[in-house]
């Protein structure tokens, strides 16, 4: 990588004169078009109508945020604010909207950074705008072109915001600009911002499809490199196989890839991926594809790197493939949120039960008092899903966990049991077990669609195609 000091220290260059006056002129067209995905922006003004009438008379701003710092003077990838990239469209680093009232709605503004050009000092000065160092980049007229919105220079943002009327309503800890700017913030915008995410309309309902095709072929992906994941390769190896697919058809992965091999499987978030893939136990992959609109898929499918299930392994694998099951069929419009989840924690406490690993009846573990079975799930069975690997989060409980389903929404079901390899509760050749099977839904008005139904579930399917793909 270039030198960084040199590119903050410019000095030398602004007061070069025949540096300057050289770097001008006699430079051709740049291509500066928005790569715009058809209908995100016909959705994303849909969804400022929708945040316009939870709020008439009042200004909402929100901006999209800032690459945060990795290490000293190097940055993380910039990723724009999920909400903000939810009514704009637009995925510009450091861009802030503002809705100002008018009339029965709000006209929307977006405040943007022009990217400095070679008549500018910043084109070679500045390593975050200049064109000689981020390559060219839309300008205001491109982005108010592929969005249909008024763009205006981000200096404009202090006078669009000044006085106290109308409130402004904005989110905080997103732009430093912002924040400075807007004394009172409301946790009230991301509540509502929230809850209206909850219902994805088609062209969402479109995108998490195409977020999870590209999940599917990542995992086939992994599949085809278990023999050389076993030969060393390791779990680092398979992390990097689908963390490329991610790249190379959307904008990356959703969320860190969880690539847990043997007694690493019971480990709920094992992100480390650094252990080594044995040919005699379980991987369990739960990773998924962020596209370029920044939906997210988020699937765990949990297979024998043989493309043979021992009969411990298969023992765990059908218990947890009941209770997902059952789980998903709990999954229609009208259904309370928490049905699916305490469906699976019977199907599963029953079993473990039967199995004799609880202290007493499955109706004591599963009264609120006794909880024994969580000792082996100790994470809930699903979340909502959408430009969040675990979307509308700052949802009120009575409109996520205490509500209830509707068509429209998006969520996952996966249960599972985690063996982990010291627990002494467990009967020796079930210890270092984990499984976890993991699919998206989206609720329609009869039932469920799974769109993550193309890979396979079943304990027989799942090792057929294990062997399919690695050859």
């Amino acid at each position: 990588m270039s030198d960084r000091p040199a590119r903050r220290d410019p000095s030398k260059l602004v007061e070069a004169e025949g540096f300057r006056d050289y770097i001008r002129d006699d430079w051709g067209p740049a291509d500066r078009r928005v790569r715009a995905v058809p209908g995100a922006a016909k959705a994303a003004a849909a969804h400022r109508a929708r945040l316009s009438a939870a709020f008439p008379g009042k200004r909402v701003a929100l901006g999209a945020g800032r690459a945060p710092v990795r290490s000293n003077d190097t940055d993380y990838a910039f990723r724009a604010d999920s909400d903000f990239a939810w009514l704009t469209g637009c995925y510009a680093e450091g861009a802030v909207l503002v809705m100002h009232p008018s009339g029965d709605g709000h006209d929307a503004v977006l405040h943007l950074r022009e990217p400095a050009g070679p008549t500018e000092a910043d084109f070679f000065a500045n390593a975050r705008d200049g064109e000689l160092w981020i390559g060219a980049a839309p300008g205001l007229a491109e982005w108010s072109d592929a969005l249909g919105i008024i763009c205006r220079p981000l200096e404009e943002l202090p006078r669009a915001l000044r006085g106290n009327l109308p409130q402004v309503l904005a989110a905080r800890g997103v732009e430093p600009m912002l924040d400075a700017l807007v004394g009172a913030h409301s946790g009230e915008l991301r509540t509502v911002l929230s809850e209206l995410r909850r219902i994805k309309d088609e062209w969402e309902i479109g995108q998490l499809r195409a977020a999870v095709d590209a999940t599917v072929i990542g995992f086939a992906d992994v599949a085809r490199e278990l023999p050389e994941a076993v030969r060393g390769g390791g779990e680092r190896w398979l992390q990097g196989t689908f963390d490329r697919r991610a790249r190379t058809l959307g904008n990356g992965v959703g969320y860190t890839s969880i690539v847990a091999a043997g007694e690493h499987a019971p480990v709920l978030h094992w992100t480390r991926c650094d252990g080594p893939v044995a040919e005699d136990g379980v991987l369990l992959l739960d990773a998924g594809v962020e596209i370029d609109t920044l939906y997210t898929a988020d699937v765990t499918r949990t297979f024998p790197v043989s493309g043979e299930f021992s009969p411990a392994q298969a023992q765990v694998y059908d218990l947890v493939h009941a209770a997902h099951l059952a789980a998903m069929a709990e999954v229609r419009p009208g259904r309370e949120y928490h049905a699916f989840h305490q469906v699976a924690m019977r199907v599963l406490a029953e079993g473990l039960h039967d199995w004799g690993l609880l202290p007493g009846s499955v109706d004591k573990s599963l009264d609120p008092a006794g909880q024994h079975h969580r000792r082996y799930i100790a994470c809930g069975v699903g979340h909502f899903l959408g430009l969040d690997v675990h979307d509308c989060a700052n949802s009120s409980a009575g409109a996520y966990n205490e509500g209830v389903l509707e068509v429209g929404m998006a969520l996952t079901v996966e249960p599972g049991l985690y063996f982990h390899p010291n627990d002494l509760t467990v009967p020796p050749e079930l210890r270092g077990i984990g499984v976890r099977i993991e699919d998206d839904l989206v609720v329609t008005s009869d039932g469920a669609d799974v769109i993550s139904a193309a890979l396979p579930i079943t304990r027989d399917g799942i090792s057929e195609w294990v062997r399919a793909h690695r050859g």
